[in-house]
């Protein structure tokens, strides 16, 4: 959907039928709620109540939906006492998903058929003495942690990490209308950016732009309309 039809979109979602109620809203502010409501609407997607809290793949519609923000990443790692460190970080990260690597030991062959699991930092030392949940290479199970943007691929000094990539969710892509100023850089956009997002989920969080506007204009009929189709379209 190109952006003309989103602002074109959102304004009639605002007003009152054969009225002109909000159409002093600027173009910038519609773009701004829009790109809010994007990051808003993928985070509630990605929340879950699974048994690993999250709710990205709970659907085949959330599959199909959150596909085109997947990316993969090679992470370059550094070794450490008991864990391998990633020293770089994807710029657009939004959300883990999950890691994937290779690792050898002696004599044996690179193997890359691991199972891991993202615990947390606090009780990593727990796990390391945890027979049933420590790193295990015959197994081929061990444990992710995340701590200052560092991914840490435990390894309890028993193998070693040959290659590694970070399979995560990037941040949506902000939409701009060229000649329009950008409210993130208060220039106008030398260039149009169209969103990611097929356009039935477009449609969902133009909506979610419509409930923060009318949230800001204390529109309380509009925010209690918008949030009724975005809930209705989850």
């Amino acid at each position: 959907m190109d952006n003309l039809t989103i602002v074109l979109k959102t304004k009639e979602r605002l007003n009152k039928l054969d009225s002109f109620d909000y159409d002093n809203i600027q173009t910038w502010q519609i773009i701004e709620a829009y790109n809010k409501g994007a990051v808003d609407w993928c985070r509630r997607q990605l929340h879950g109540t699974n048994l690993s809290k999250t709710g990205d793949e709970q659907t085949k519609r959330r599959i199909d939906d959150l596909q085109v923000l997947l990316r993969e990443y090679p992470l370059d790692l550094e070794k450490k006492n008991k864990f391998y460190g990633s020293v770089n970080w994807p710029t657009d990260y939004f959300e883990y998903k999950r890691v994937t690597f290779s690792a050898s030991k002696d004599c044996c062959d690179d193997q890359d058929d691991w199972v891991t699991y993202l615990v947390e930092e606090a009780n990593i030392d727990i796990y390391l003495r945890d027979n049933y949940r420590r790193p295990n290479f015959p197994w081929r199970e061990t444990l992710i942690t995340l701590a200052n943007n560092v991914v840490k691929i435990w390894t309890n000094n028993d193998f070693d990490i040959n290659e590694a990539k970070l399979v995560y969710y990037k941040q949506p892509r902000r939409i701009e209308i060229q000649g329009v100023t950008n409210p993130y850089t208060g220039s106008p956009s030398t260039v149009e950016v169209i969103s990611e997002f097929k356009d039935d989920v477009v449609e969902v969080i133009i909506e979610e732009a419509v409930k923060i506007l009318a949230r800001d204009m204390e529109h309380l009929s509009g925010v209690q309309l918008a949030d009724k189709s975005v809930e209705s379209n989850n």
